[in-house]
């Protein structure tokens, strides 16, 4: 783990917190700046990443037995490889542009699933579908260029575990600690 642990919120309100692997430099930078060029309000609130727990709001007191759940999934995960390739789109369910995953999808799938259990289980909305955002609450001009500019972008890098984020009052997610895998 590369950061302390975090606090428990003072109110007493549930923290959100959320569960990802981060996109790493020099690749995270290139894709903040096409999100800030498509006009995504939220390109410097939310680092590039691949969520494998989205917003999820813990029972105050909770944290800690979340953190250790992230911290025992770690230590049975292995490395991988992700290869970031092409845009889709969620369209007309959300107004989402994305980049594709054409390897690593199947380890993304087995990780989520795993950190979806114990203390941090609940059902989702949609099915798992890893990904990268690159464009979100855009007009549908900005949304089709994002498609487009991007189609033939991609990125390969090594995953080497996964981040804790917690969701500020502010609207920003903050990475909080980091879990790498021990196998």
């Amino acid at each position: 783990m590369s950061s302390p642990r975090a606090t428990a919120d003072p109110d007493g309100q549930p923290q959100v917190i959320g569960v990802s692997i981060p996109v790493p430099a020099p690749h995270a930078a290139e894709l903040t700046a096409w999100r800030e060029d498509f006009g995504d309000p939220l390109a410097r609130s939310i680092p590039p990443h691949i969520t494998l727990l989205p917003p999820f709001p813990l029972v105050p007191g909770t944290l800690d037995a979340a953190r250790d759940h992230l911290e025992a999934t770690a230590a049975a995960g292995t490395p991988f490889d992700v290869h970031l390739r092409g845009t889709a789109t969620f369209r007309p369910v959300s107004p989402v542009v994305f980049v594709q995953l054409a390897r690593g999808i199947s380890e993304c799938e087995l990780l989520q699933a795993a950190i979806r259990t114990g203390p941090l289980a609940a059902e989702i909305n949609f099915p798992f579908h890893p990904h990268v955002t690159v464009a979100h609450d855009v007009d549908e001009a900005a949304l089709d260029r994002a498609e487009l500019v991007l189609r033939d972008w991609e990125a390969t890098f090594t995953v080497k575990g996964f981040s804790l984020y917690e969701h500020g009052a502010d609207g920003v997610w903050r990475p909080r600690e980091d879990f790498t895998f021990q196998q």
